[in-house]
């Protein structure tokens, strides 16, 4: 299974690291952690919402009624779990904003439409068996280097309800590992940078450099 970092790809730089990604990695399906900006890829890609999106395509697909020829081979993981190469793999599209958390998903416009909000937390708290988490925000104690405090109290929630095997966290555009509880948490390098291959049967997760785009 290929794993995808943030690709941000709304150039044709950036598309062409993210096709030959798809193209190294040779394989069927793919989990991507957020900031695809481009949705139309070469094949089945289960993926979350980041901060940067066409914010129209995603609640396209979150309501399931995307009719443009541009968007093909892409399910948003919204709070919900899919079965992907026997696995179930979950995931929440967004990242937080502690203005906009409590307020119902109906009322965010615009750009605030990237945000996850509390009914979200909670729906996907309610999911069970599940295997592999994506996140786009890190769980506490994944070691990126930030400006800030890294570390978001609803992924903790989530991952200490679910108790997954492999969390995979975009936005950081860093690599990094750490384990919260049984979890193993995984920072994903962007597309232009690395890719990742995931094992379904022993859920270990192989970082590969970029191939020339």
């Amino acid at each position: 299974m290929l794993v995808l970092g943030d690709a941000h790809a709304t150039t044709p730089g950036r598309r062409r690291a993210l096709f030959a990604a798809y193209r190294a990695a040779d394989e069927s399906v793919a989990v991507q952690a957020g900031d695809l900006m481009y949705y139309d890829v070469p094949y089945q890609t289960y993926f979350i919402g980041g901060n940067n999106e066409d914010f129209d395509t995603i609640d396209a697909l979150r309501n399931g009624r995307v009719e443009s020829e541009a968007v093909s081979n892409v399910t948003l993981l919204h709070s919900t779990a899919e079965t992907v190469e026997g696995l179930r793999v979950a995931g929440l599209s967004g990242n937080y904003a502690p203005t906009q958390f409590d307020k119902p998903r109906a009322v965010l416009r615009g750009d605030r439409r990237r945000h996850f909000v509390r009914d979200d937390v909670e729906d996907a708290k309610q999911l069970d068996d599940v295997d592999v988490f994506l996140a786009h925000e890190a769980p506490n104690g994944l070691p990126v280097e930030e400006d800030y405090e890294v570390g978001c109290q609803y992924i903790d929630e989530i991952l200490d309800a679910l108790d997954p095997d492999v969390c995979l966290v975009g936005h950081h555009h860093q690599h990094a590992e750490s384990d919260y509880g049984d979890t193993h948490v995984v920072g994903l390098d962007p597309v232009w940078e690395s890719y990742y291959t995931l094992d379904p049967d022993t859920l270990d997760v192989a970082r590969h450099d970029a191939p020339p785009a």
